[in-house]
């Protein structure tokens, strides 16, 4: 008993990161050597399971807490955050469109198309946004719906800032509670990374990736330019300072898990303890990182702009500046209703292609062309768009301070 204790000790002790890699290399061999023993998926189920059972109810309380406990006149660095938001999706529609013209490619189009509907327009993915936001809150705990969850907690909270000071301490103390939990639950990330590897390599195998290279390549090369030249330049400017140890620490300790479990939601967690060991306010990043894991798209804006343009150069249709730039803002634009749409950016590409007038049929067996790249496009688009909510509530955030010392 005491070597297994001691055992544990040792285990923790070492950097969770370097943890993590000892559990994706161990899923990575186990993934091709015994495909066969499925039982080791349970593990990546079991930790996604509860990074996503626990991230609505933790938000619930945090948002709850944070504006309850909120003084009058307090400033609050909210709207900088939802502009660099805002101005990071857009940049980077901008970045997959240049690339797009700069490496233009074809993809086969086949007979794949994929069963769930697309939406019809803008305005449908509009709409269904809205509509979250009013959604029953039980059913926005259940459903994990962050927009109907950051909505009724906005709302309670306001309601509760004239409320008791014990009815508020409990508030606070439910949220640290929670919040350990899920520190807890974050310990157990190596595991939960193997089971996820093996899971990834023992159904999809490596060889069935290499036919889609030039279309991989162009994706996460695009994605790539954005966190390390996009993300930088933007943190330059609000920090003015070099940019690469904020933007470095944020995709090693929140884009590698949100890499392997492929859900902005189920980072939050991670994204909220993240932001507790940059010092950062309690008050602007419990509301900011919900909200980013539904706005802040980066990565699907990416997705949405490269497929789409892959469509078009398949097809041997022009296309001119001026609609470039406006498939760079409905890239924007729909990208940020991404997880207001089942099935997410790649049932937004239809969206894209109706600006080229190509057909339902044919932007369909895109998206098929989408899901069979998905488990490489789908990991870095969530580890761009997970990365950028810390990222981004820092630098609106730390350029504040910046402003005040001057």
């Amino acid at each position: 008993m005491m070597k297994m204790k001691q055992l544990i000790k040792k285990w923790n002790k070492i950097s969770l990161v370097k943890r993590i890699i000892c559990g994706l290399i161990i899923g990575l061999i186990l993934g091709l050597t015994v495909p066969q023993i499925t039982v080791i998926s349970l593990l990546g189920d079991l930790f996604v399971g509860a990074l996503r059972a626990i991230a609505p109810i933790l938000v619930l309380f945090l948002v709850m807490g944070a504006l309850s406990n909120q003084k009058e006149g307090k400033q609050s660095n909210m709207k900088r955050v939802i502009f660099l938001y805002l101005l990071g999706t857009f940049l980077a529609g901008c970045v997959a469109v240049a690339a797009s013209f700069l490496f233009p490619i074809t993809i086969t189009l086949t007979e794949t198309a994929s069963e769930a509907a697309a939406p019809s327009g803008i305005g449908e993915v509009l709409n269904s946004l809205l509509m979250s936001i009013v959604s029953n809150p039980v059913d926005a705990l259940a459903n994990a719906n962050y927009l109907g969850i950051l909505a009724w907690a906005a709302l309670l909270g306001i309601a509760l800032r004239k409320a008791g000071t014990g009815t508020k301490d409990a508030i606070m103390h439910i949220a640290d509670a929670l919040s350990q939990i899920v520190q807890w639950v974050i310990s157990c990330a190596p595991f939960g990374v193997l089971g996820l590897v093996f899971t990834t390599i023992s159904e999809q195998g490596l060889s069935s990736l290499l036919g889609y290279g030039r279309l991989i390549l162009l994706l996460v090369g695009s994605m790539a330019f954005v966190a390390f030249v996009v993300n930088p330049l933007i943190t330059f400017i609000g920090i003015r300072r070099n940019p690469y140890p904020l933007v470095l620490k944020c995709l090693k300790d929140s884009g590698i898990t949100a890499f392997f479990t492929r859900s902005s939601a189920a980072n939050i967690p991670v994204n909220m303890k993240l932001c507790e060991e940059l010092g950062l306010d309690r008050d602007t990043y419990a509301v900011s990182i919900p909200l980013g894991s539904t706005i802040n798209m980066g990565g699907a804006s990416v997705t949405i702009s490269v497929l789409t343009l892959a469509a078009v150069h398949t097809l041997g249709i022009s296309v001119d500046f001026p609609t470039a730039i406006i498939l760079c803002v409905l890239a924007a634009a729909s990208a940020c209703g991404a997880s207001g749409v089942a099935g997410g950016s790649l049932l937004l590409v239809p969206l894209a292609c109706s600006l080229f007038g190509i057909s339902d049929d044919i932007a369909m067996q895109v998206v098929g062309t989408g899901f069979i790249v998905g488990v490489i496009q789908d990991s870095c688009e969530t580890a761009i768009n997970s990365s950028t909510d810390v990222l981004y509530t820092a630098v609106a955030e730390l350029s504040q301070r910046r402003k005040k010392a001057d």
